[in-house]
């Protein structure tokens, strides 16, 4: 390759690759190791923008409530992206946040775990069209039981808890409000709490 100009090893790498469209998940696990959030979706590579400063914020405060919760009361385990989460056959993604319940544990692997209990995912501009119509829909499908959107922008949490394959709305709560989880019954935190840096 020397001598080539940037495009040109771009290309050569490239080909190396499968065209978008027709990714499988044994060529999606064959990507070199990456800090990085890279999902698999119909056949596709995706790879949301890097996070901000409010994005991961939001993410740690829910975290580290969510983790302390379900270790006093030994439900399960708390799990941060990236971190790949398989929804069903060639469906890779990676939430946020997300809760596996001790009783499915049998989900969790090495490279990649089962669907989750509930998920989490802090949106952005760039991601809210993802998180509010398809992996509402997907997580849905997955039969992930409940599904926080918390939005840093508008400083907001929104729970639904999954009720015949389908999402219904928990509630939705601001700041000097508390939100609070139907799934893990007693969790509930501050949305304040969240958003503070």
């Amino acid at each position: 390759m020397k001598g080539l100009g940037k495009r040109a090893r771009t290309m050569e790498v490239a080909e190396l690759y499968p065209p978008p469209g027709q990714w499988t998940e044994e060529e999606y696990f064959t990507l070199p190791d990456r800090n990085r959030i890279v999902e698999l979706s119909e056949g596709r590579l995706v790879v949301p923008p890097h996070p901000t400063y409010s994005h991961q914020t939001a993410l740690q405060n829910i975290f580290l409530a969510l983790h302390a919760f379900v270790q006093e009361h030994r439900l399960g385990v708390v799990c941060f992206a990236p971190l790949p989460v398989r929804l069903w056959a060639g469906k890779i993604r990676e939430p946020d946040v997300f809760f596996i319940a001790r009783e499915h544990m049998d989900r969790i692997g090495e490279r990649v775990c089962g669907v989750p209990d509930l998920v989490v995912e802090v949106t952005s501009p760039a991601t809210r069209r993802t998180d509010r119509v398809e992996k509402f829909v997907e997580y849905a499908r997955a039969g992930v039981r409940e599904y926080w959107i918390v939005d840093p922008e508008a400083r907001t949490v929104e729970i639904y808890g999954l009720e015949g394959g389908a999402y219904e709305l928990v509630g939705k709560w601001g700041l000097g409000q508390r939100a609070r989880s139907r799934l893990l019954e007693g969790f509930e935190i501050e949305v304040d709490r969240i958003f503070a840096s």
